[in-house]
């Protein structure tokens, strides 16, 4: 899936692409928002993201495997 949108400039998504690119409810990252967990961008009332905060959280919540027992 494609999180870039010609339609938003520098290529920040909305709270619903945002949301759809980590598979969330728009209502949960605008409750992020407000608790301030999540870094965004305010252009004027809109709330935008960067794309790579994406990967950012992915990368938060990954959680390594464990080497295998001997």
């Amino acid at each position: 899936m494609s999180i870039h949108n010609s339609r938003t400039p520098h290529n920040l998504l909305t709270t619903e692409e945002f949301a759809a690119a980590l598979s969330l409810s728009p209502k949960t990252v605008r409750q992020w928002v407000w608790m301030r967990r999540v870094s965004f961008i305010r252009v004027g009332r809109a709330i935008r993201f960067r794309p790579e905060t994406v990967n950012e959280i992915i990368d938060r919540g990954t959680i390594p495997a464990l080497e295998p027992r001997q």
